[in-house]
C-alpha cells in the first residue's frame, strides 16, 4: 500500500519532564499496510498541547516492526513484544513509557480519524472530565455491518444497566484518560478485554466521565479486522466480573 511520506511534527518540542503533554498509545499487530499512514495523519492533525506517540509492536508476523522502526523519532517511541501477548498487554507496555499527563488510545488501522483526537482530549485538558470516550454513535459511523452495530449497542446497553451510568459506545478505540487515573486502575487485561475493564473501573467510580462525537469508517475481516463474537462474550463477562468485584 503506497502512502505519503511522514509529515514532520508541528509545534511539538516535548518537555524535559512529565508535564502538559498528550501521549498517544498505539498497539500494533500485523498493520504494516496502514500504520505509516496512521502516524502521518497523527502528525498532520492539530492539538491543544504538544504530543508524543508510543507504539508497541505486539509480536507481528508481517513487516510492522520494520515500519515502526522507520517511524521512530524525537516524539515517536517504538517498542516490541517478541511474541503476541494481546492488545491489553501492548497498551500496558505503552502506558509504562507514556510521559504525558493525558493519554489516548489510537488503533493502528484507518477506521478512526486522528483529526478527532483534539476534541476527545479537550475536556480533560479543560478540567471538565477525567475520562472521555469518543462515541461513534453520537457522531458519524460509516460502513459498520449490522451485526457489529447491534453488538456494540448491546455492550453499551449492558454497561449502562450494570453501572447505572449512561454510555453509548463502550467498545470505542478513542478512550482518553488522565494518566494518573489509568495507572491507578492497575490493569489486568491481556487482550481485547482492555475496553470493558477500563469501562467498568471508570463507571463504578466517581470519576467525571463524558462522551464526545467522533467519526468512524469500519473495515472488514479481509482488511485485517480481528474482532469476533468470542471477544463480545469475553467483554460482557469482564463487565459483569468487575461490576461485582470487591
Amino acid at each position: 500500500m503506497k502512502t505519503d511520506p511522514p509529515i514532520p511534527p508541528r509545534n511539538n518540542t516535548p518537555p524535559a519532564a512529565f508535564g502538559r503533554l498528550i501521549s498517544i498509545l498505539i498497539p500494533v499487530y500485523n498493520e504494516a499496510g496502514t500504520i505509516a499512514e496512521t502516524v502521518r495523519r497523527i502528525h498532520a492533525a492539530e492539538y491543544p498541547l504538544p504530543y508524543e506517540i508510543v507504539m508497541v509492536d505486539d509480536g507481528s508476523t508481517d513487516e510492522s516492526w520494520s515500519v515502526l522502526q522507520s517511524l521512530a523519532g524525537e516524539n515517536v517511541t517504538v517498542l516490541r513484544h517478541e511474541s503476541n501477548l494481546g492488545k491489553g498487554m501492548a497498551l500496558r507496555t505503552a502506558l509504562e513509557k507514556a510521559r504525558g499527563d493525558v493519554v489516548i488510545v489510537q488503533d493502528a488501522d484507518l477506521e478512526y480519524f486522528p483529526e478527532d483526537i483534539a476534541n476527545v482530549v479537550s475536556p480533560i485538558i479543560n478540567n471538565t472530565a477525567d475520562v472521555v470516550y469518543g462515541s461513534r454513535f453520537l457522531g458519524d459511523c460509516r460502513a459498520m455491518k449490522p451485526l457489529y452495530r447491534f453488538g456494540n449497542w448491546g455492550m453499551a446497553a449492558a454497561a449502562s444497566i450494570l453501572f447505572l451510568r449512561r454510555v453509548t459506545d463502550e467498545a470505542t478505540c478513542y478512550k482518553a484518560f488522565r494518566t494518573g487515573v489509568l495507572k491507578s486502575f492497575e490493569l489486568k487485561c491481556r487482550g481485547f478485554e482492555f475496553c470493558p475493564e477500563v469501562t467498568a473501573k471508570t463507571l463504578r467510580s466517581r470519576l467525571r466521565f463524558v462522551e464526545v462525537p467522533i467519526r468512524y469508517e469500519a473495515r472488514g475481516a479481509s482488511e485485517g479486522k480481528k474482532l469476533s463474537w468470542r471477544h463480545g462474550l469475553q467483554a460482557l463477562w469482564t463487565l459483569v466480573r468487575y461490576r461485582f468485584a470487591r
